[in-house]
């Protein structure tokens, strides 16, 4: 893939050229697009739209954070994802109304043409992006599936003048679920870095997900461990049972199936998502792990690891849908 080649001690200039390349393909599909627009083809448009978003998320892994390339990668996503609401009119701003006069920004994509109601997937952009830095990468994928997507920024739903993070994703569920195309028995959410662990709280908090790309309640275990070892000055932690104990006990506290991304985009040892996926099977916790296919030292397959959460979550819902 086109990420293979570069790993994180990989030349400042040498990545930063390659950058600058995917950002050249990323604009040439968008001068493409423009003229599919001038001569009415918007469909053709809208897939140049697409490209270009891929090319730009590339762009992005391969600039530094302090970089002004990054910048530059940011407000092009941005642009691209307005760009794209104008040509397919499928991307909506909404307003959540909270429980007070307040409200929260989202982007709303609803599922292709479906003469049944569909599943919606909650998506919370990372500690560090907008929402419509995370809808931009997704898009791409999402546009295919008869799925409706909410996207939300971390910075909104981790505001506190707000109101608590479960309240203000629980208000995010009561608009999906008030939406007449949306079936609220197949309701997911999804999280990565600091929002997965936003995105556990909630599943544990409001049974009305119906499932989890969360993580499981590894950070609270991270922070409960790191504790430990700074109050006794030892990195000597509590016997195994106890220890896996404490691992799992939110993950036990969730009654529908999760996924756990472990790697690049997690906050947490791949060795301990591993234990939790064990001690999660021995107990018949419904708890998968997915590990991103990344080379040795490479970076993450973005586009892999999409793909595999997006399935996950189809297999889920087709399966209870079955059940039902």
């Amino acid at each position: 893939m086109f990420l293979d080649a570069f790993d994180e001690g990989s030349e400042a200039a040498s990545r930063r050229d390659c950058a600058a390349k995917w950002i050249n393909i990323g604009d040439a599909h968008c001068l493409f697009g423009n003229l599919n627009v001038e001569r009415g083809t918007f469909d053709e448009a809208v897939q140049a739209c697409l490209c270009a978003l891929t090319a730009f998320e590339v762009a992005k892994r391969l600039s530094d954070e302090d970089d002004s390339q990054r910048r530059e990668v940011w407000a092009k996503l941005e642009a691209s994802v307005e760009r794209f609401a104008s040509l397919d009119q499928k991307v909506e701003r909404v307003d959540i109304a909270l429980c007070d006069e307040d409200k929260l920004s989202a982007y709303y994509v609803p599922a292709g043409a479906s003469s049944s109601r569909v599943p919606a997937i909650l998506c919370i952009s990372r500690e560090e992006e907008t929402a419509a830095i995370l809808l931009a990468r997704l898009l791409p994928l999402m546009i295919s599936r008869s799925m409706a997507v909410l996207v939300v920024s971390y910075d909104d739903v981790s505001n506190h003048w707000l109101g608590p993070s479960e309240m203000l994703l629980s208000c995010c569920l009561d608009y999906l679920s008030a939406r007449p195309e949306i079936d609220a028995t197949r309701i997911a959410i999804f999280g990565e870095g600091l929002s997965a662990a936003l995105a556990t709280a909630c599943a544990v908090a409001d049974r009305r997900i119906a499932a989890a790309i969360c993580d499981g309640g590894l950070w609270s275990w991270t922070r409960l461990r790191a504790s430990i070892e700074w109050m006794t000055r030892t990195a000597d932690l509590p016997d195994e049972g106890l220890s896996s104990a404490q691992r799992s006990r939110l993950a036990r506290r969730l009654r529908c199936p999760v996924l756990v991304v472990a790697g690049e985009r997690s906050l947490f040892g791949v060795s301990e998502a591993i234990k939790l996926e064990a001690e999660c099977t021995a107990t018949s916790i419904d708890l998968e792990l997915l590990l991103p296919p990344t080379p040795e030292g490479g970076l993450e397959n973005f586009v892999a690891c999409d793909e595999g959460v997006f399935k996950w979550l189809e297999r889920k819902f087709e399966h209870a849908t079955a059940s039902q």
